[in-house]
């Protein structure tokens, strides 16, 4: 299966040069370019790329900035020149931050991270919680954290919580942790169910007990058991949209 990518860089010389390194790597199609974030948030809406590699540094806003745009961020792949920002680069959950000029060895080692995760959403490693398919409201999942082991119903979980490249499932008093991304689960909910609500959460619509105006335009969602979760401001209005507010 094919891993579109979008390459988000200011320097066109750069862009070619990159363009011609993925031609190496089957697996990977290379869908668009974008010389800045504007460009670049128009592009990730439209084309829903798998993968992007992003420039910190370009005119305007940096490469940090349109992550914190987006509700639904591909995986991501820096490319930069500038060494000192390789920690915040994983605090944002970055796949791997490639120095310019880009190595073949070293974008070959990040390309394989991302065929990995690839699998994993397909469900080809072992030991997955979820399976392939729509997940209904009442199909139940098997959930596996260390030793313990749960078969809960979708209807119970109140909310997912994205964790880097896993993220944690909350039901009753339980918080378990599976091999999952957000992105991952979002593809297998019944959105009739299950809402994403900015970047790190996902939530079982049918938890919610209130709902309140919040910061900058967005809202703020209580479920029951009193967890508090925000709606970004780019998912207020497709929220309001479903619930006929």
């Amino acid at each position: 299966m094919a891993i579109r990518t979008l390459i988000i860089d200011d320097e066109r010389l750069a862009r070619v040069e990159l363009r011609k390194l993925l031609k190496e790597f089957s697996t990977i199609e290379v869908v668009d370019e974008a010389a800045n974030v504007a460009d670049a948030l128009d592009k990730i809406d439209q084309l829903k790329p798998d993968l992007i590699f992003l420039d910190i540094q370009m005119p305007g806003k940096t490469g940090f900035d349109l992550l914190a745009e987006l509700d639904r961020s591909p995986q991501v792949i820096f490319t930069t020149a500038h060494h000192e920002y390789a920690l915040k680069a994983f605090e944002v959950n970055a796949l791997d931050y490639l120095m310019k000029p880009i190595d073949p060895m070293r974008l070959a080692d990040a390309i394989q991270k991302v065929q990995q995760l690839e699998a994993a959403r397909a469900g080809v490693v072992e030991g997955e919680a979820l399976l392939n398919g729509i997940l209904t409201e009442n199909d139940q999942v098997f959930v596996k954290d260390g030793d313990r082991c749960w078969f809960v119903k979708l209807n119970e979980i109140r909310f997912f919580e994205s964790v880097g490249n896993y993220a944690r499932v909350f039901f009753g008093s339980n918080k378990p942790m599976i091999l999952k991304s957000l992105n991952a689960l979002e593809d297998r909910l019944d959105p009739k169910l299950f809402f994403r609500t900015n970047r790190k959460h996902i939530v079982n619509l049918r938890m919610i007990e209130k709902i309140e105006p919040y910061f900058n335009g967005g809202l703020l969602l209580e479920l029951k058991g009193g967890d508090k979760i925000e709606v970004s401001r780019r998912q207020t209005l497709r929220f309001k949209e479903m619930m006929s507010l």
